[in-house]
């Protein structure tokens, strides 16, 4: 559960944390030196003043479980209105010549007060769980340095086409400066979407970094299951694909975290040799190995797809077959997402059907393997205990896949990691081999071998291999004959 924690403090005798801000001196002031007053939702409110390092620590003690009451380890935090927002305020913000830690005027702090509520909030969260178990912090306000604690969105947009199409460059420039665990609102803050941008802006944030739905209190009930059926059906399916592909996106994530890059990039990151790039933001990558291109206006029946490089895509639903270098038109239904993988890569998927993302930690994982006009493909996975910060200690796995020569292996990457999982290969999807293979078999660390049951579409020129059986993280072969 995450529930909202804002920086602005009733002003109630009966507050505990009134109580305190107040006889510690722990309230922003105002020029002449008293604590700041102003409004916001409880109505007159004073605010913390999260630059001084003292504050910082009070604040986060707060999130301790004897002091939060009623809270747990599994309920993490959503700080709003942290710019700060201040109703009363010049330009619904804190007056600029307020006064901070070291006499600090606000104009001069304003950007990185809500970096510093986040990150004490964080802090508050691990201090929590005796420093082992990660936190959750959703912030509005961020600065240099947000994405050390957690997740941002674009903050109060609207349910409007418009506002659907310039979530992607907003997005997309935030992940070129670090912020890489970013979203927007689906199907917008204010106004209300009617079916079909509701589906359309589900499945675009299917496939961007953070995905979550969020409305104004007024505005109407849009839950999926309050939609059409084939609305609903759609969301459904859109929300399925991002789950399905959570082993990609948390290997993203971990390289992101290693390497500092961008997880959902334009397309001229990749290709920056290919000028027909560089104005593009219809499309996008995420990661090195999925292109993106949501439908943003209504009533669409297709969209022009620019596909860059000199290596072939393949759409993740048909397997259709697009040479780079060119625009396709690719004609669109109500649940048609356009995405493509780029040949050469390998992405790790979850293909059962979870009720939360916990419940399918230790499911079989599904490699589907895209190959290169050379016959070649490479990718990579990720994988720890997902909730604690053991990893830093190499408690870990990092796999990386490779498929040469009709062989495909599963070769540990980094060895300073250790980590046991049960997880297994449920099925091999190879897209673009041109023969069908006699025979296939597995090689696993015991060099015992197995043949394997597989299936060829010569239309598709895809081969499915199923239940090789063998542990992902552990060294094995497959080899096509």
């Amino acid at each position: 559960m995450v529930t909202i924690i804002d920086p602005h403090i009733k002003r109630d005798d009966n507050y505990k944390i009134h109580k305190e801000a107040t006889s510690n001196g722990y309230y922003v002031k105002n020029k002449d030196g008293q604590d700041y007053d102003g409004w916001c939702w409880p109505g007159s409110s004073g605010w913390l003043d999260f630059t001084n390092p003292e504050i910082r620590k009070y604040w986060a003690s707060k999130f301790a479980l004897d002091e939060y009451e009623g809270s747990t380890e599994s309920l993490f935090t959503w700080n709003d209105m942290n710019e700060p927002s201040v109703f009363n305020g010049p330009e619904v913000t804190m007056h600029k010549d307020a006064k901070h830690f070291l006499d600090w005027e606000h104009r001069d702090v304003h950007n990185v007060y809500g970096l510093y509520q986040q990150m004490s909030t964080a802090q508050g969260q691990i201090q929590r769980s005796t420093k082992n178990e990660r936190p959750f912090v959703l912030s509005r306000a961020f600065f240099s340095g947000s994405q050390r604690w957690g997740a941002v969105w674009t903050g109060d947009n609207t349910g409007e086409w418009a506002h659907l199409k310039i979530s992607m460059p907003m997005l997309l420039s935030l992940n070129l400066v670090g912020i890489t665990f970013s979203g927007a609102d689906v199907g917008g803050f204010f106004k209300n979407p009617d079916a079909e941008l509701l589906t359309r802006w589900y499945q675009a944030g299917a496939y961007q970094p953070f995905l979550r739905a969020h409305a104004h209190l007024d505005t109407r009930r849009r839950e999926p299951w309050l939609q059409p059926e084939e609305n609903m059906k759609a969301i459904r399916e859109a929300i399925r694909a991002r789950y399905s592909l959570l082993p990609y996106w948390y290997t993203l994530f971990y390289v992101g975290e290693i390497r500092g890059g961008p997880i959902m990039k334009p397309l001229w990151v990749d290709f920056p040799a290919d000028k027909a790039t560089f104005t593009d933001e219809d499309s996008y990558m995420i990661g090195s190995a999925l292109l993106v291109h949501p439908v943003t206006d209504a009533g669409s029946s297709g969209v022009n797809v620019y596909f860059p490089g000199k290596t072939v895509w393949y759409d993740v639903d048909t397997y259709t077959v697009y040479p780079g270098g060119m625009t396709h038109y690719i004609p669109v239904t109500l649940n048609k997402i356009p995405v493509f993988q780029k040949g050469g890569t390998i992405i790790p998927r979850k293909n059962r059907i979870r009720r939360a993302s916990n419940l399918g930690r230790f499911d079989p994982y599904t490699l589907v393997i895209c190959l290169d006009p050379q016959g070649s493909a490479e990718g990579d996975l990720y994988i720890d205990d997902y909730h604690t910060f053991r990893y830093r200690q190499g408690e870990y796995i990092y796999r990386k896949f490779t498929f040469e020569n009709k062989k495909l292996k599963n070769r540990n990457i980094d060895y300073k990691g250790t980590y046991k999982t049960t997880s297994w290969l449920e099925q091999v999807v190879i897209v673009g081999l041109q023969n069908k293979p006699t025979h296939v078999e597995v090689t696993g660390s015991s060099s015992e071998r197995k043949s394997l049951d597989h299936s060829y579409i010569p239309e598709t020129k895809v081969l499915v291999i199923r239940r090789p059986g063998v542990n992902i993280g552990e060294d094995w072969t497959i080899s096509l004959q």
